[in-house]
């Protein structure tokens, strides 16, 4: 059985380092799930989602020249179990983009001014 990119098989984690977890395949080969690819979210301790001996289903990410195999746990559980996505509000054309942008960024220079105004003058500005 060859391994190809984008294949999803089912291993067992052999081993967990601070970097990410050895995965043992079905051939006998041995490839690395690093820790960003171990879930959706930020893993801080790889040992809370993995523990040596799981039984975890993997997709190959990629296969180097000499032989390293890269996995992903996030990326074979993708399309199980995804909920529908809620349509998506029309797309705002390039003159609403900029108009919004314009106003936007007029606001912040009002504002800019108002506050720096008021701070100009020196020691002597408020004198009565």
């Amino acid at each position: 059985m060859s391994i190809e990119v984008g294949s999803k098989l089912q291993g067992k984690v052999t081993g967990i380092t601070n970097f990410g977890a050895f995965v043992e395949l079905p051939d006998g080969k041995t490839g690395l799930v690093h820790i960003s690819e171990v879930a959706d979210n930020y893993v801080k301790d790889i040992n809370e989602h993995l523990s040596q001996g799981d039984e975890v289903q993997v997709k190959v990410i990629n296969v180097g020249d000499d032989g390293k195999i890269g996995l992903s746990i996030k990326k074979a559980k993708e399309n199980q179990g995804r909920r529908p996505q809620k349509p998506r509000k029309p797309a705002e054309s390039f003159e609403q983009k900029m108009n919004r942008f314009m106003k936007d960024s007029e606001d912040r220079l009002a504002s800019l001014k108002k506050h720096t105004e008021s701070k100009r003058g020196g020691r002597g500005a408020k004198r009565g």
